[in-house]
């Protein structure tokens, strides 16, 4: 283990309320000390989340905030799944509304500052609107999008890596576009069944219903793995340092979930980690685990308000919250 992790605990975590605006270059200053900190989106605003239930200051009070997204030092929100707003220091905008859809997800990439929403569509910031992504609209094999329960299908998560943008589409697959969105690929079977797509250097992954999905080329081919899960219902997944973190669950229901950890090619996933109980009631869904890349620190969230947080990468997790609002999302921002 580091000299880092020797080092560091929870009371070294810094949040949101201990940044200062930066007057010269309009954004916000480095966090003290390079901590990382944890931002929980609720139904009642964004949460900075500390040690034995320290607490930072609420942006969004009474607002229902279902994603929380950085791009460079800025963040961006999505407010009671259709506004969506914008902070480069203490103060938050109002960018942009998503007129008669659903805001799902949302993430700064290559092709702009994207925003998902119902009916699988996808639009990106421009200037103080939005503009939709037509070719994602044109995307092969759209006219087959579904899902289970037979209504329209969802934009659900978008991630990057250094050569391509990726959409996971429920259900639908995972859509790669390499020319900044100018047109987009199907990488797996549309009937695929993907919760969460993430893209890492050199790998791309899925958590999808029939267990943990990981390509080494972009999406060209793919390996499923559920060796060592109790079960294959898989809806959110991180990378921790060296680490893989996947939730696991018995079905869409969320029953018996529970959190694994392994190595990043996806094999040999164990079960939880020092300081978490065995199994949980409800799905660890895929916006409320994350992680910092390079390993300081990760995160995950319950519906019941707990937080679960870990600066060894997952070897051990102390509850650092519990009794918040329900959780639809939460990020680690380094």
């Amino acid at each position: 283990m580091s000299q880092f992790y020797r080092k560091q605990t929870f009371q070294e975590i810094k949040f949101l309320s201990e940044l200062r605006y930066n007057p010269t270059s309009g954004g916000p200053c480095d966090h003290m000390g390079g901590m990382a900190r944890i931002l929980v989106g609720t139904t009642d605003g964004i949460h900075e989340v500390g040690d034995s239930g320290r607490r930072g200051a609420i942006r969004h009070p009474g607002r229902d905030v279902t994603a929380v997204a950085p791009e460079h030092n800025q963040l961006w929100a999505i407010l009671d799944g259709r506004e969506i707003w914008h902070t480069a220091g203490m103060d938050w905008s109002h960018v942009a509304d998503t007129d008669g859809l659903q805001a799902t997800c949302l993430a700064g990439t290559r092709a702009g500052l994207v925003v998902g929403t119902s009916e699988a569509h996808l639009f990106r910031v421009a200037g103080e609107g939005l503009e939709p992504v037509a070719a994602f609209d044109e995307a092969p094999g759209r006219e087959r999008w579904f899902t289970p329960w037979g209504g329209p299908p969802d934009t659900r998560s978008v991630s990057e890596d250094d050569e391509a943008v990726y959409v996971n589409v429920h259900v639908g697959g995972i859509l790669r576009s390499e020319d900044s969105g100018r047109t987009w690929q199907p990488t797996l079977p549309i009937e695929t069944d993907v919760h969460k797509v993430l893209a890492r250097p050199g790998r791309l992954y899925a958590a999808s219903a029939r267990g943990l999905a990981v390509s080494p080329d972009r999406g060209h081919g793919w390996t499923f793995h559920d060796e060592g899960l109790h079960a294959g219902y898989c809806r959110a997944v991180a990378v921790c340092g060296d680490t893989l973190l996947l939730s696991a669950a018995e079905g869409p229901r969320g029953r018996r979930s529970a959190l694994y950890r392994g190595n990043l090619d996806g094999a040999s996933l164990r079960h939880g980690g020092r300081g978490l109980p065995e199994f949980f009631g409800a799905h660890i869904d895929s916006l409320c685990l994350d992680a910092v890349p390079s390993g300081e620190l990760a995160a995950f969230g319950l519906p019941d308000g707990s937080v679960y947080a870990s600066l060894d990468q997952g070897e051990s997790w102390e509850l650092v919250a519990s009794g918040l609002p329900r959780i639809n999302s939460v990020l680690t921002v380094p």
